[in-house]
């Protein structure tokens, strides 16, 4: 199983805090409610799509490289039951 233990709001705090930009002024830039931005700093919400392409946009990225993560911390977040007992199709 994904062990990604790290919220990618712990990555996007680390780059607002070495690029010298508030989480007020990313969401003023970027068009966004400033308590998405907070939220996701503080691991309380996801980054969506609409939230990766806005961030894409605006760090010269690409969408992937917001999404790829959160969908990664997610899967490590995610114990379904009875996963053991589910046999592949042949």
């Amino acid at each position: 199983m994904i062990n990604n233990p790290f919220h990618p709001g712990v990555f996007l705090q680390e780059l607002l805090e070495e690029m010298h930009i508030t989480p007020y002024r990313l969401a003023k830039d970027t068009f966004m409610p400033a308590t998405r931005v907070g939220d996701i700093i503080k691991a309380r919400r996801s980054i969506t799509p609409d939230t990766a392409l806005r961030l894409a946009k605006y760090f010269n990225t690409s969408p992937d490289y917001w999404a790829s993560p959160q969908s990664s911390y997610d899967l490590s977040q995610c114990h379904p039951e009875h996963l053991d007992a589910i046999r592949a199709i042949a």
